[in-house]
């Protein structure tokens, strides 16, 4: 029996969906049957759009402004019935040494990708609980919430506190609400260029990856639209890693330890959206500018 990804007749949420990883995770959505509301301060430079042609509805919204966040959603549920899942992917930060942020930059980096999260959660629950299904939140975290950040410090703390946010909202949301995190790696878009510098430099990049190259945004967003549906309908407060491995360990380079060269594949082209490359890496970001 083939195990497929069935999400027709949900409503879904996507913060800062417009572009890079979030539209990615729009486009899965779409192909799994949702309605996707694609909210951003901005609207995407071209559809998000599935392959059957349906395309993300924009809907414009600030996450660090609370008020704003209800009335977006209560939007939703008038216009579509119902508030069915939620995607935390608006975030992201410059790249700047702690020691040269003021404590105000490092305060809205925390604010857009800690505490918005958590009002936009609050917000959804307000509608998931009246539901006799529910829903699902998913919080897309970020390798740098595991490992230190130099150089984006407050965002690789914030990614941290997102984590443990999840499992506890996981605990006390039960049964009816079920929260997760999906824990980014490097994410290969248009924009890399402006990360890695030409081809070569992106190829140099994701040799540093155990799978040998960088996730695409749809990728991330198949990942996404499975753990949305009732396939995953026992699983809540988890982290699952997307992240192709990690990082190979430095002593191994130190000591010389040969890497084990990729399998020839299929390569994987960037996604045709208009976004910095990653949650994870320095100067880029998912959806927003934290000093904006």
């Amino acid at each position: 029996m083939a195990i497929g990804i069935d999400l027709a007749g949900r409503v879904a949420v996507v913060t800062g969906g417009t572009r890079g990883v979030g539209a990615g995770i729009g486009r899965a959505l779409l192909a799994a049957g949702a309605t996707v509301v694609a909210a951003a301060r901005r609207p995407p430079e071209r559809p998000v759009a599935g392959r059957d042609g349906r395309a993300a509805v924009f809907e414009p919204v600030d996450v660090r402004d609370p008020e704003a966040v209800t009335a977006c959603f209560a939007r939703v549920r008038d216009r579509y019935g119902s508030l069915d899942i939620l995607v935390n992917n608006a975030g992201g930060t410059p790249y700047r040494l702690l020691a040269d942020s003021t404590p105000q930059q490092a305060a809205r980096v925390i604010e857009l990708n800690l505490v918005a999260p958590l009002t936009t959660s609050l917000a959804a629950r307000a509608v998931m609980a009246g539901q006799r299904t529910g829903g699902s939140i998913i919080m897309i975290g970020s390798v740098s919430g595991t490992r230190p950040s130099p150089g984006t410090a407050a965002y690789g703390a914030a990614k941290a506190g997102l984590e443990n946010l999840a499992r506890t909202l996981a605990v006390e949301w039960a049964p009816h609400i079920r929260v997760n995190t999906l824990v980014v790696g490097m994410v290969h878009t248009e924009s890399s260029h402006l990360h890695y510098g030409d081809a070569a430099g992106v190829a140099a990049v994701g040799r540093t990856v155990p799978l040998g190259r960088l996730a695409t945004p749809d990728e991330v967003g198949e990942v996404c639209a499975f753990l949305a549906g009732d396939r995953c309908g026992y699983v809540t407060g988890a982290s699952l890693a997307v992240h192709g491995g990690g990082e190979r360990p430095a002593f191994l380079e130190a000591a010389g330890t040969p890497v084990e060269p990729p399998m020839p594949r299929t390569p994987v082209e960037p996604s045709t959206s208009h976004a910095p490359v990653t949650t994870d890496q320095p100067a880029t970001t998912d959806q927003e500018d934290a000093d904006g």
